[in-house]
């Protein structure tokens, strides 16, 4: 019977499995559909708004060839008519001359035969008609400004949709994650000489299959890429996986985006635990600060409680941590007392992990570190053997110390504005260090038996957690080289219980 339910039970979730698969699909379809409506009627306006402008380009040639025909036409013809006027205005005198010559020849008188004579040979000297050129200025012929389009009619003729670049090719080996940085690198499958730019899209997601179209992030774009690779710096990596894709244009058109690779891009992210915090803590988000108004009633009520209690309870602060019943970060009390302490709310039970701290410039202490959860409600970081820390107190004078099992460390360098926190749980490492330049400040050497939460203790100020960040490389290469700084933390080595 038992087993006839384990078969039907993996049968229904088989079944289910497929019936989610198949629903992700019609959602995928849908989407498709909806796109394949939405870009026939851009591209049909793209065709129309391009064969507006080649009409447009054709008119303007014919309004200019038009112009310039009937200028050619206008110059020819004023030219002509000038010619021919004076042609006509030299016909004319010298036809009166010519009557004048011929009535001259019946003069009988020889003097005023001479003089006429004389008269008709000075004229003839000064004609126009003689010195007239009897050939017109310019032709008749209008056949430079002939058009032959032939070549471009055929042209025209095959006219065609631009060829569309391919998908280009994404091989995930050829991608790099590090550093909170991603690398994608892509080839076309065939060299296209046409390729203008590329266009990058990318969108975090927690799935590594198919895409859900309902459930996922929208694409976030990078344009105009002119290389064949692109580099994604300062993201926050608070997903588990990376969608990347990217399509080539050329000048008029884009193809089809690349089939999308998924690249792995884990790293811790976590919040901090506002039901953990003391009661003059002000936790929002990734920020705590102090405030030293908070909590007043709440506390003076515990006080009260607490001192009720003090002839048969000793004091919280004097009861060791072994002695003291080990609670669950969930059901213990916040931090109380001179603890202003909160921690994170992910433990952390394997791996390699790296998150940093940046503290307010008027900040007068803080801790940073980590701890088990059974941290007592009055411990304080550093001060029991189940938590390590280093410890910044900027009031009066700068101390600087790695702090575990109530013994400190003094640190001989400058306080860096951020402090980076690696925890190899695995190998029983936390090391701190400078969080612009890498530069190693303390590790602590230890076997961790129980999950670590990342623990902050804050007085007068305020400081900012940065998780979802990578273990450095720098942080690796020191890890290679120094293995493991051993030396710098003899003093405070632990085995915690």
């Amino acid at each position: 019977m038992d087993t006839q339910k384990e078969a039907l039970q993996r049968i229904i979730t088989t079944l289910a499995n497929k019936n989610d698969e198949i629903q992700n699909f019609i959602d995928t379809l849908s989407h498709v559909l909806k796109g394949v409506q939405a870009n026939s009627t851009k591209v049909l306006s793209d065709l129309d708004e391009e064969f507006d402008g080649l009409y447009s380009v054709l008119d303007e040639m014919k309004e200019s060839m038009t112009n310039s025909i009937k200028q050619e036409q206008s110059h020819k013809t004023h030219e002509l008519q000038n010619q021919l006027s004076q042609c006509t205005n030299a016909l004319e005198s010298s036809e009166e001359l010519l009557e004048f010559a011929s009535r001259s020849m019946d003069i009988k008188d020889a003097e005023e035969f001479t003089k006429a004579a004389r008269q008709i040979k000075d004229r003839v000297t000064m004609a126009a008609a003689f010195r007239l050129s009897l050939k017109p200025k310019l032709s008749d012929n209008m056949t430079h400004l002939m058009v032959d389009f032939s070549q471009e009619r055929q042209m025209l003729q095959s006219l065609k949709f631009l060829p569309v670049p391919k998908a280009p090719e994404i091989d995930p080996a050829d991608c790099i994650v590090a550093d909170n940085c991603v690398t994608v690198a892509w080839k076309m499958p065939e060299e296209d000489n046409k390729i203008d730019h590329y266009v990058l899209e990318y969108r975090k997601t927690n799935y590594d299959g198919l895409p859900r179209v309902k459930d996922e992030r929208c694409w976030e774009m990078v344009d105009n890429i002119k290389g064949a690779e692109h580099t994604l710096s300062g993201l926050k990596f608070d997903s588990k996986f990376m969608n990347c894709r990217v399509r080539a244009c050329n000048k008029a058109v884009a193809g089809e985006y690349s089939d999308p690779v998924t690249l792995e891009t884990k790293a811790l992210t976590f919040g901090l635990d506002n039901t953990s915090a003391h009661l003059n803590l002000k936790v929002e988000d990734s920020c705590v600060e102090w405030d030293p108004m908070a909590g007043k009633s709440q506390e003076s009520k515990v006080k009260g409680k607490e001192n009720k209690g003090r002839s048969a309870t000793p004091s919280p602060k004097r009861t060791s941590v072994t002695s003291r019943p080990a609670m669950g970060r969930g059901s213990r009390d916040r931090f109380t007392g001179e603890s202003y302490t909160v921690l994170g709310d992910t433990a952390i039970e394997s791996g390699q992990h790296y998150w940093e701290v940046k503290a307010q410039k008027d900040c007068k202490s803080y801790s940073v570190g980590i701890t088990y959860r059974t941290i007592g409600k009055f411990d304080q970081l550093g001060k029991t053997n189940i938590s390590w820390c280093l410890y910044v107190n900027n009031w009066l004078q700068t101390t600087f110390a790695a702090k575990h099992n109530n013994k400190a460390k003094a640190l001989e360098v400058a306080v860096p504005d951020r402090i980076g926190v690696y925890c190899d749980f695995d190998g029983g490492q936390l090391l701190f260090y400078n969080g612009d330049t890498k530069q190693l400040l303390y590790s602590f050497k230890t076997k961790f038996t129980q999950p670590v939460v990342p623990g902050f203790m804050v007085w007068c100020g305020g400081i900012t957690v940065c998780t979802g960040l990578q273990v450095p490389s720098a942080v690796k290469t020191l890890q290679k080289t120094e293995n493991g700084m051993s030396g710098s933390s003899g003093s405070l080595t632990s085995v915690a219980q």
